[in-house]
């Protein structure tokens, strides 16, 4: 099946645009179909410079690569496929044609009626009680267009080079139902409707008449989009009749909530996918969260690469009601993702953060195993430089850090501590510093002294890396080498 995405270039990618994308390439390869991107640009007013070369590096950073239409290509924006051009503003004729054929077919007409008497119109309705003014059926034989003139007005109008606009002729009182692949069967009363703008005086199309003939003429399988586009699915039914063709299947998707339930949005989240870029999120975690926003695989499984969730997808299992933007679980995801990495694939994609603010770690020929410490307890890889720190340089360590409460260390304490730290450690040698052994000795030596396991080893760990949280006391022991750990130990007596 044929499916397609075709963002407007009006800013960054959308965190929902994203997720539509998604659900509409899942459908094309589970189908053994093609993923379209179609560019609808026909708002060139709010069209934004860049934001189109955006949306595609986005894609590609997601792994969703089109298999037609506009496409990226060694860095520029490239067009590839038979059925052409893939961007709405170089179709301008193609639509042109389409509309006068709605106007030849009793369809559409056109309307000559300025932004000022149209605001008049809609001031008379409300002030007779009309809870929604629109230009539709009760009102288009009161306005200036080619229903109310005479075929010579028009004519006139026309050489004269009046501003108009072609609309849609909505039909009266017809009840349009269409099984949506989510929702169900979906009706509406045309009365409900108004006689929709297909061709702006600009000579631009709406969406409406545009996508119509697009999806028609790329043979688009199925329509994925956002439930907003769901009051305007009889129009584009009606449009579908219009021409004599048969519709595809529509799918309209949840909106995307913050966790107040109300409609994501840029006051209250990021929402574009370059803010998470930006923050550190991988693709796969990002991409996989995204997938659960409205979709539920049936089964506990929350791990899913984009393999799996063409095999698992569905959109029967898409709900519909609104879907939580959650970070917490995007950043649980991201720490799972970063997990589902090989050590040498972690210590290769951290190498350079860490290499820019310590140099010597290029060199480090431990550097992997230092890498294995943190990876289980790491979120974003940008966070590797300061967790790995104490092994390029020599903590700071001070007494409150040392001491703690909850593990019962004051600091009158520290002292024999780290004597008691200092002597035990000495008596393991060079060859037999592992971390069994050192533990091993350091605990039973506790426990002859005193001490619980607590007493020993947060201060031990804080010694070592000046830090409140890092891996065990041991494991930094062992991979700093003894005689760091020494020399570290007496670097914190001193700082007594």
């Amino acid at each position: 099946m044929r499916t397609r995405f075709a963002p407007s270039p009006t800013g960054f990618l959308h965190v929902g645009g994203l997720r539509t994308a998604l659900f509409s390439y899942l459908v094309a390869k589970q189908t053994g179909g093609e993923f379209l991107v179609r560019i609808e640009d026909t708002d060139q007013e709010r069209s934004v410079e860049g934001a189109l070369k955006n949306i595609l590096h986005t894609l590609h950073w997601a792994g969703l690569e089109p298999d037609e239409g506009v496409i990226l290509r060694k860095g520029g924006i490239a067009q590839e496929g038979g059925k052409g051009p893939y961007i709405q503003s170089q179709r301008l004729e193609l639509y042109r044609s389409y509309a006068e054929k709605l106007l030849a077919d009793g369809h559409a007409y056109i309307a000559f009626d300025t932004k000022e008497e149209i605001d008049r119109m809609r001031t008379r309705q409300a002030q007779a009680g009309v809870a929604s003014p629109k230009y539709d059926a009760s009102v288009r034989m009161n306005m200036r267009n080619a229903l109310t003139m005479s075929a010579q007005e028009v004519q006139e109008k026309l050489a004269g080079a009046e501003p108009y606009v072609i609309r849609m002729k909505m039909p009266a009182e017809t009840q349009v139902s269409f099984e949506d692949d989510i929702r169900g069967v979906v009706s509406f009363n045309t009365r409900e409707l108004d006689d929709q703008v297909l061709l702006k005086s600009d000579g631009f199309p709406t969406y409406h008449l545009a996508h119509v003939v697009d999806d028609h003429l790329m043979d688009i399988g199925i329509v994925i989009r956002g439930e907003e586009w769901l009051p305007s699915l009889p129009k584009h039914v009606l449009l579908f009749e219009a021409f004599g063709w048969r519709p595809p299947r529509y799918a309209h998707v949840p909106l995307l909530l913050n966790t107040d339930r109300s409609k994501l949005s840029k006051r209250q989240s990021s929402v574009a996918v370059e803010e998470f870029r930006e923050k550190g999120y991988m693709p796969e975690a990002f991409l996989n969260f995204i997938a659960l926003l409205g979709w539920n695989p049936g089964t506990e499984q929350e791990i899913f690469s984009l393999p799996m969730l063409i095999e698992a997808f569905s959109l029967d299992r898409v709900q519909k009601g609104g879907a939580v933007f959650d970070t917490e679980k995007l950043d649980w995801l991201q720490g799972q993702w970063v997990r589902q990495l090989s050590t040498e694939e972690f210590s290769r994609a951290i190498l350079p953060l860490v290499t820019n603010q310590f140099p010597k770690a290029e060199y480090d020929p431990l550097f992997e195993q230092r890498a294995h410490l943190i990876q289980e307890r790491i979120t974003f890889l940008k966070e590797a430089p300061s967790m790995l720190q104490y092994f390029y340089e020599d903590p700071i360590v001070k007494n409150d850090l040392l001491a703690n409460a909850k593990q019962k260390i004051t600091e009158t304490m520290l002292p024999d501590i780290l004597i008691f730290l200092q002597e035990t450690l000495e008596t393991v040698l060079a060859d037999e510093w592992t971390q069994d052994v050192l533990k091993e000795k350091l605990l039973s030596a506790a426990k002859l002294k005193g001490y619980k396991h607590g007493q020993v080893l947060w201060p031990l760990r804080a010694a070592l890396t000046g830090l409140p949280f890092s891996p065990g006391a041991f494991e930094v022991a062992a991979a700093l080498g003894r005689d760091t750990t020494l020399a570290r130990i007496e670097m914190a007596m001193q700082s007594l």
